[in-house]
């Protein structure tokens, strides 16, 4: 089967290991490997991923024409682009036309760029992402390290899909992070893409599979969240599930390629 890995983040060499230093301190959790773009395609080819979405987000206003630049510059060939934004950078009409025509998508991270994701005073940035019809991949649920006041909680999400109804949203880790409950209620059957990444292995199987029976197997993506998990761990979590080859080849590779018209 095809895999294509929906949720990974890499940094530029020069940053990379004050990045690495700072997140597993911050998440107290110990990286797979370094997060460069040359480790992560010898781990794509180690695991038999075809291509991987890329990700860096901006934790600052200022680094999201640099952070840009840099993922643009990168191979085409096997990366799938999730630039970076910030919701209060204020020229992002003109670098979401430019994200238009370099990336596929971009990534916010509430919690790390300090806002909540229902914040009406953004609401303007929504509205241009939803008329370029710009993918829109949010972290779901609690942060690794805190359990507390969630910025991109379902209820949140779901207050922006209803506000939003064209917005294409993906919602990481099953809309949830240890949330998933809440995400079962409020946000599946919904017109949200999920995907897997940090919660296939973790969540009870009676809960995934009342995912499955609401939501249905179309808008599920495989993720793996490198370099944060081990993608050969969820790959084979999802080929043991009692579900049919068909649907396993949606979630691993043929609903993102559908979504994204690769």
């Amino acid at each position: 089967m095809e895999i294509i890995d929906s949720h990974c983040h890499i940094w530029p060499e020069k940053v990379v290991e004050k990045v690495k230093y700072y997140l597993e301190n911050l998440l107290d959790i110990k990286m797979i490997s370094l997060p460069t773009a040359g480790n992560l395609l010898r781990y794509m080819d180690e695991t038999g991923i075809s291509k991987s979405i890329i990700s860096s987000v901006a934790s600052r206003e200022d680094q999201v024409l640099s952070i840009n630049n840099w993922l643009f510059s990168l191979h085409k060939e096997r990366f799938i682009i999730f630039a970076s934004m910030h919701p209060f950078f204020n020229g992002f009409k003109e670098e979401l036309k430019r994200i238009k025509d370099n990336a596929y998508g971009i990534k916010f991270q509430p919690d790390f760029q300090n806002f909540y994701f229902d914040d009406e005073s953004i609401f303007y940035v929504y509205e241009e992402i939803e008329k370029l019809q710009v993918p829109l991949l949010i972290h779901c649920g609690v942060q690794l390290n805190s359990k507390i006041d969630p910025k991109s909680s379902p209820k949140r999400i779901l207050k922006i899909l209803n506000k939003f109804p064209s917005l294409k949203i993906i919602g990481a880790h099953m809309g949830g992070f240890l949330m998933w409950e809440e995400s079962l209620k409020f946000l599946a059957g919904k017109n949200i893409y999920f995907d897997t990444s940090d919660s296939v292995r973790r969540m009870r199987r009676d809960l995934l599979d009342k995912f499955f029976y609401k939501h249905g197997f179309d808008k599920i993506f495989f993720g793996s969240d490198f370099p944060l998990e081990d993608s050969k761990k969820d790959i084979q979590f999802i080929n043991s599930l009692n579900i049919t080859d068909e649907n396993k080849q949606k979630i691993l590779s043929n609903n993102i390629k559908n979504f994204l018209n690769i």
